[in-house]
């Protein structure tokens, strides 16, 4: 009856801090917190990273408690069980499957995300208790570094190893091609919204490669949109997306590029060129319904309707805005807001002729290689392809 209690009650505790940031923290069924969950989140206190590992590690001792393990008995088996109790692909027996219906097994994204949190959990809890000394030899792997490694890293040169998880579903070896807009879904969204702000979120991501964490957590202050403007960081009117923690509607870009608040000019951050188009959304919206509502907070994007009418508006309602007006404009799949980078991305990859230093710097991507080999792909109807195809053929006879 006891570990029912517990299965039952263990749950995550959002908790709000004096300068409007969240923590995160796992509670027993007595409401006092989990030591060793405690102790691993407090690495992640400040980060976005909290939440998400909050969840899928109160998952994890859930089932832990139904098994009856503790770190200190719990083995790498039982830990492979696990994973293949949540959907992962394993070559035992893993008992009854842990995520039952309505919830549905996890992705490949998802799994690798819940190894990281199990390995890096049971090596800190182990490192730091001095127990379990098995299980921290078979977690605390290395790898040789790939040519991507090297890459990447500052001093790659020198590299000998890489960190390794032994519990991380296997990697393919192609990349999914990325999910892009329905052709012509720009003017059906248009047509399909109901307001200037929904107005303005389809333009600027059609215009732009921003994310929509980015986009919904944007202040007036970070918008430069006019030439020449004070941070003298581009000539050409653009925005400033700056990563904050404590955004009363907890919007966060996703990058962490610093920026800074000199003489109340932002400076840093990542940097997106704006178009007119752009501008004249932001104009439209902001004469109309943003001076009728806006409550003082400084943010651009709001509630148009509601009990919270003029706070700030939220990314997942901006997703749901998109989802709606996509299904009346009766356009094919769901409409999500990282398809419009895609889109954005790939078309200026064709404007720039391949080019995929101009399409790195248009969407802030990390390296131009990552742009070639998501988009760098053939028009399989352009006149180039079929001139080279028709060239290795050669004439019919």
């Amino acid at each position: 009856m006891r570990s029912t209690l517990v299965l039952d009650d263990l749950r995550v505790q959002k908790i709000r801090r004096a300068d409007g940031s969240w923590s995160f923290s796992i509670l027993c069924p007595d409401y006092t917190a989990d030591e060793e969950a405690e102790s691993y989140l407090g690495l992640y206190e400040g980060s976005g990273s909290q939440e998400t590992y909050a969840y899928y590690l109160v998952d994890h001792l859930r089932w832990r408690i139904r098994e009856g393990l503790t770190t200190e008995t719990i083995t790498f088996l039982d830990l492979q069980r696990y994973q293949g109790a949540v959907g992962a692909e394993v070559p035992m027996p893993y008992g009854q499957p842990w995520r039952m219906p309505p919830k549905r097994p996890y992705g490949t994204s998802a799994l690798s995300i819940s190894a990281t949190v199990l390995k890096n959990f049971y090596l800190h809890q182990c490192v730091k208790r001095g127990i379990n000394y098995e299980l921290r030899e078979t977690l605390d792997v290395t790898r040789l570094p790939t040519t991507a490694d090297r890459s990447r890293a500052f001093l790659g040169h020198v590299k000998t190893s890489m960190p390794s998880n032994p519990l991380a579903p296997p990697r393919g070896t192609r990349r999914r091609h990325p999910k892009m807009l329905p052709d012509g879904a720009r003017p059906d969204l248009m047509g399909s919204v109901n307001t200037a702000r929904d107005e303005m979120v389809v333009t600027w991501l059609s215009d732009s490669t921003l994310r929509i964490g980015g986009l919904t957590g944007f202040h007036l202050v970070d918008l430069h949109l006019r030439e020449n403007a004070a941070c003298g960081e581009c000539e050409s009117p653009h925005v400033h997306v700056c990563h904050r923690h404590n955004n009363p509607n907890r919007a966060r870009a996703k990058k962490k590029e610093d920026w800074r608040l000199v003489d109340g000019v932002i400076c840093g951050g990542e940097i997106y060129r704006v178009s007119p188009a752009m501008i004249s959304s932001y104009f439209k919206y902001m004469t109309t319904e943003y001076t009728k509502h806006a409550t003082g907070h400084g943010m651009l994007l709001i509630q148009l309707s509601g009990p919270k009418i003029g706070e700030p508006w939220t990314a997942d309602a901006a997703r749901g805005m998109l989802r709606r007006a996509g299904q009346r404009a009766e356009l094919p799949g769901r409409i999500k807001p990282h398809a419009f980078r895609h889109t954005t991305t790939s078309k200026v990859l064709h404007a720039a002729k391949g080019d995929a230093a101009v399409a790195k710097a248009v969407g802030n991507w990390a390296s131009a290689a990552i742009v070639e080999a998501v988009y760098g792909h053939p028009d399989l109807h352009s006149p180039e392809f079929s001139a080279a195809l028709l060239s290795v053929w050669g004439d019919p006879e």
